[in-house]
């Protein structure tokens, strides 16, 4: 097969094959006498494999590390490795699929695609207009999606995102958006939140949430003054009794 022929048969450009060739990603094939490259089957098998293994995420030094395993292999062990990709691909599509109608069956919400287990602890919570409450779904979309979360923190916060009185606790978060930082009101606000928040809540929240450099500053910013220092100390004291 000539170099047209072989990227129309993996789906390549043959751009991309010239430039596997040049970072010996692929060996150069015998060149006819005419001068141009002549490809065999197992040069397409080949060049299969590296698509599927970069369309996996691989990078490709990567690939070039699983090629090297397979060098002095049999064609058809080279095939069933080959097929074994394919079977993970298509398992993953499985399973993107299946959490993309889940999100489809429920109705449009504020958070953006979310897990099953996130959007089964949603839709516990009692509805709100609290700017406090949006937050605070959005703090826990960012855990599901950099997963931080799981179905065990999900788990022990269902009672805790069902209680209505955390209805009123964010009311008193939002009466602070106008009060500066030093607001009398801050310390026993903390008192209540600590006291509502379940003993094994304390224990399954990562003490450090996200753990990405600047990521607690970033997130006091998106707070006013006051409600920022009410947020600080209550990550102090979750990471108090994390140390405990």
């Amino acid at each position: 097969m000539r170099i047209g022929e072989i990227a129309a048969l993996v789906g390549l450009t043959t751009r991309a094959i010239r430039h596997y060739h040049h970072v010996g990603l692929l060996p150069e094939p015998q060149r006819r006498p005419n001068g141009y490259r002549a490809y065999s089957v197992r040069d397409a098998v080949l060049l299969a494999r590296v698509r599927r293994l970069t369309e996996l995420g691989l990078s490709l030094d990567e690939v070039r590390d699983a090629l090297a395993d397979d060098a002095g292999r049999e064609l058809a062990d080279v095939l069933e490795g080959l097929d074994a990709d394919l079977a993970r691909q298509e398992a993953a599509i499985r399973e993107r699929r299946r959490r993309l109608a889940a999100l489809l069956a429920e109705p449009p919400g504020e958070t953006g695609p979310v897990s099953p287990a996130l959007a089964a602890l949603l839709a516990r919570a009692p509805e709100t207009d609290s700017p406090s409450a949006a937050m605070d779904r959005e703090y826990l979309a960012l855990l599901d999606v950099s997963g931080t979360g799981g179905r065990e923190i999900y788990g022990v916060l269902g009672p805790l995102a069902a209680d209505p009185a955390m209805l009123t606790l964010y009311e008193r978060i939002d009466a602070l958006a106008e009060a500066p930082a030093d607001d009398p009101r801050i310390a026993p606000l903390v008192a209540d939140l600590v006291a509502a928040v379940p003993d094994e809540v304390f224990a399954a929240v990562p003490a450090d949430g996200v753990a990405v450099a600047g990521f607690r500053e970033a997130l006091l910013a998106e707070w006013a003054p006051a409600q920022a220092e009410v947020v600080r100390r209550l990550m102090e004291a979750f990471e108090e009794r994390g140390r405990g």
